[in-house]
């Protein structure tokens, strides 16, 4: 955790002095960081003993819970997402309910559990200029701990997103002025693909615009993937199709992943049923989440510098560039796409340091990502020089046997590549 913690006397001197919690945040405390890539889910079950040890075996290592649930959290190595009514722009327009909201914070702020205040979930822009207020006092007070906030799907309406235009021009148009007005510590949205008559078609638009939203403002983003049907329209994910939502979002940058949803009224799939007994996708989340979380760290202090796919081309999307430092070898074909098709082919995601001064960032790392779901493939992959295989199982790399490996890939699933040091 990234909270900084002070002993009881200072903290007794902190609360005599400001009785309402209050108090200016301290120089000394470090702004809010993403530590280990985020694992989490969205609606799941109150945070008891026996749920918190069932998600801390499944991978998962942020939890939804109250201010009393923190303990809870902590005792499973969990981090706590703080939900409560005070996390509402509405308590700082009323005195008493703001005096409360500050007592709040100054009881949970240095909880070793705390990782971030969940506000609210798919806001229109008419809201962003309050929801900025309320983001900007929690940092003020509690700069070690996020504000959460989570966004649209690039199928939202006009009305819902606040904006004009065509789809892209408005979602666009929504991702600026959230990271203007609001100023997030991060950016996550939610976009669900899998329906009864097939796949939609703009899961990789709607990444990749995100990507570059959060790229340009130098933040992290997180990806809520599908893990359940609500709607007799939509479909309960496989396994393999959940590995696939992961490993895509990995190669475009990802550093955190959350399931819809982990046990929630009305859903059917999930990660666990109503009775606490769990569904066949958490015995593949269990492996899958520790996989991500293991990959996203060795991403973390890189920068993304391309995405590009071969086989089909959905919205969104781009080919790998004839003088990119990986390539494909031998070369995947071009393949005809159509809307509500499984997306065949190949996702390299390229990674490396920021450049020094004018001089552009090199790729040394390649995400590589089988894109069916289906079947297993075996890819061929040229790098520049020799290179390294990540095994995320492990933490460790190993070497290939020169310049180009033969990759093997489950379905949906990815290879994490890098120039050899």
């Amino acid at each position: 955790m990234n909270s900084i913690h002070l002993t009881g006397a200072l903290v007794g001197v902190l609360l005599a002095t400001y009785p309402s919690g209050a108090a200016p945040a301290s120089p000394a405390v470090a702004p809010w960081k993403v530590g280990t890539p985020i694992v989490t889910y969205w609606c799941g079950p109150s945070m008891t003993a026996a749920t918190a040890a069932q998600m801390a075996e499944g991978g998962f290592n942020l939890v939804w819970c109250g201010e009393q649930e923190l303990d809870v959290a902590q005792k499973h190595g969990l981090r706590g997402q703080l939900t409560d009514g005070l996390l509402s722009p509405a308590a700082l327009d009323d005195p008493a309910q703001r005096e409360k909201l500050d007592a709040l914070i100054a009881r949970v702020r240095h909880h070793p559990a705390l990782y971030d205040y969940f506000i609210t979930d798919e806001p229109s822009t008419t809201n962003f200029a309050a929801l900025g207020k309320l983001v900007a006092y929690l940092r003020e007070r509690d700069p070690a701990h996020l504000a959460y906030i989570n966004l649209f799907p690039t199928y939202a309406s006009n009305d819902q997103l606040g904006t004009k235009g065509d789809p892209v021009t408005a979602y666009r148009e929504h991702l600026r002025q959230y990271v203007d007005i609001v100023k997030p510590g991060l950016i996550s949205y939610d976009h669900y693909q899998f329906a009864v008559e097939g796949d939609r078609k703009d899961y990789f638009l709607n990444l990749g615009l995100i990507r570059r939203a959060a790229q340009d403002a130098g933040l992290p983003f997180l990806n809520i993937v599908q893990a359940a049907t609500w709607d007799k329209s939509m479909r309960v994910p496989t396994g393999d199709e959940v590995r696939y939502l992961d490993y895509t979002s990995l190669a475009y940058g990802a550093q955190g992943i959350s399931y819809y949803v982990y046990c929630c009224a009305g859903h059917t799939g999930a990660v666990a049923h109503a009775d606490g007994t769990v569904t066949p996708l958490y015995d593949t989340l269990k492996t899958l989440n520790r996989e991500f979380a293991a990959i996203a760290l060795q991403l973390q202090p890189l920068r993304s510098l391309g995405v590009y796919h071969a086989g089909m081309f959905p919205p969104g999307t781009e080919p790998v560039p004839a003088d990119g430092r990986f390539q494909l070898d031998p070369p995947v074909p071009a393949m005809s796409f159509t809307n509500l098709q499984p997306v065949k082919g190949v996702l390299l995601g390229y990674f490396g340091l920021a450049g020094k001064g004018k001089k552009p960032p090199t790729p040394t790392y390649v995400m590589v990502v089988n894109l069916d779901y289906q079947a297993e493939v075996v890819v061929g992959l040229r790098g520049p020089s020799r290179l390294e295989l990540f095994d995320p199982a492990t933490g460790r790399w190993s070497r290939a046997s020169g310049k180009r490996a033969d990759l093997r890939l489950q379905r949906g699933g990815g290879q994490l590549v890098r120039v050899r040091r």
